[in-house]
């Protein structure tokens, strides 16, 4: 549909596989980070603020919840968490 974007994607698919290991789990792991904070950042915008605990779990639950069972492990948590 979109020929123009298409070289710039299978230039990032071509330079991430010429990366060495390590730098592509750091690259994942940035990109991680990136999304629990604008994650926790969207939480706390609709929220206000909460203690670093609680957010952490709140954030996971956005995360991981479409999964039953992560779901349940993360609710288990955030009822645990003092406000």
């Amino acid at each position: 549909m979109f020929p123009y974007a298409l070289p710039s994607r299978f230039q990032f698919t071509l330079n991430q596989d010429t990366l060495p290991v390590h730098a592509r789990v750091a690259r994942s792991a940035a990109m991680l980070a990136w999304a629990r904070g604008l994650i926790g950042r969207e939480i706390v915008t609709e929220h206000g603020p909460l203690p670093a605990e609680r957010l952490k779990w709140e954030t996971a639950l956005r995360l991981y919840g479409s999964e039953p069972a992560a779901r349940r492990l993360i609710q288990r948590m955030l009822d645990d968490v003092s406000d």
